[in-house]
């Protein structure tokens, strides 16, 4: 027996860590689930950590796996045989190994959530959760749909949001890279023939010479300061407290920050609503809502309302006192919780702030192209008619 590390999180969220001798990591796995743990990390002594969920296979893998799945399941094929044609198909090595598994362990007996579950490096506990509501409900096929169609949703979304925010942070970069390239380069020659003149310049000239000299002269530190950020952010975003400070610092970003507020209410009620149609225990549904959130802001207040619920209170109280969540989202679940329909009244809160997003991202990109040229004009047009100044003054300059 070999002795293992290992790392996971209770019923109620908490993290828990420990040590176990087993034969495997699946052995580690099975024993910490019998222990109502869901593992997170689990690493022989001496070893690294295996990889996190989902860093071989890409979502787009997934997406189509799910929905060919619930084709096949829907026309009467058998689960082994639709796994065996799916490990066929699919393009990714990996992924053909992880259907492979499955298939043996559903051909051994092993239930479809299971075999699943066995494999949470690729597959989360939505998907697992999902897969046993439909197994135990005799509907995995309807489940399957569902899930595919969340996948291709919630795929959707985040691509919408990178884009938002891609565009702007690639326009910004080549306006500063240009900046630096006048200032590094263009506007010391600029300097040299200006230095034969004899006489003052223009005070607009003078400042960008000055400004292209200090640059010059702490090209390295500028370039040091914006690496140092980054490794510092990413450094923080790995404790508890700094993810937690620049998580909330983003939702209060102007422009953008409403625009990540929508997304994370549209991934919310997207999730819970998916998993309690799906029959997913309400608790359990929103402990997988709350690690699926995106932000740890968003995170706690979710877990806030699972305990609220644990405690004999609704969803709703927690959320409104969290003031993370709009009134009208809070005011919604609330009916949706009083009539019974908590389910349809999610999906429809899901399917408002999805529109909202993709309003708000057209309208950021409509708006997006005059701010460009308004941005370069005032940076790039203002350094070259800087330098441009003493040459239309020539004559005054020269007597």
């Amino acid at each position: 027996m070999a002795e293992f590390v290992w790392e996971a999180r209770g019923r109620a969220g908490e993290v828990r860590k420990g040590t176990m001798e087993a034969d495997s990591e699946t052995v580690v796995q099975n024993r910490l689930r019998a222990q109502q743990l869901n593992p997170t990390k689990v690493k022989k002594k001496g070893a690294g950590f295996s990889l996190s969920l989902g860093q071989k296979v890409e979502p787009k893998e997934l997406v189509k796996f799910i929905r060919q799945f619930a084709t096949m399941i829907d026309a009467g094929l058998p689960i082994v045989q639709c796994l065996q044609i799916l490990a066929q198909q699919t393009d990714s090595k990996v992924f053909r190994k992880v259907i492979g598994t499955i298939k043996d362990d559903v051909e051994s007996g092993t239930t479809l959530a299971e075999a699943i579950r066995k494999q949470n490096k690729v597959f989360s506990d939505l998907y697992t959760s999902m897969v046993q509501a439909g197994e135990v409900g005799g509907i995995l096929d309807t489940i399957l749909v569902r899930l595919s169609t969340y996948l291709e949703k919630a795929a959707k979304l985040k691509s919408k949001i990178k884009g938002a925010m891609i565009y702007p942070a690639c326009i910004v970069f080549a306006a500063i890279a240009v900046t630096m390239v006048l200032l590094i380069w263009v506007i010391p020659v600029f300097a040299d023939v200006f230095s034969s003149f004899g006489k003052a310049l223009p005070a607009p000239t003078q400042f960008v010479i000055n400004l292209s000299n200090f640059t010059i002269a702490h090209i390295y530190f500028l370039l040091a300061i914006p690496i140092a950020g980054a490794f510092g952010v990413r450094y923080a975003y790995k404790t508890e407290q700094g993810k937690i400070a620049i998580d909330r610092f983003m939702l209060r970003v102007p422009i953008f920050g409403p625009l990540i507020r929508k997304s994370a209410v549209a991934r919310f009620t997207r999730t819970l609503g998916t998993l309690v149609s799906s029959g997913v225990p309400i608790l359990d549904a929103l402990l997988i809502t709350a690690r699926t959130a995106g932000n740890k802001v968003v995170e706690q207040a979710i877990m806030v309302a699972r305990q609220s619920i644990s405690n004999g209170r609704t969803i709703a109280e927690p959320l409104i006192e969290s003031k993370v969540f709009p009134p009208m989202v809070c005011q919604m679940i609330s009916v949706g919780e009083t009539t019974g329909a908590l389910d349809n009244m999610l999906q429809k809160i899901a399917d408002f702030y999805e529109d909202e997003v993709d309003n708000m991202v057209a309208n950021l990109m409509s708006l997006m192209e005059p701010a460009v040229i308004l941005f370069l004009g005032v940076v790039i047009g203002g350094l070259v008619i800087s330098m441009y100044l003493p040459i239309f003054n020539l004559g005054a300059v020269m007597d």
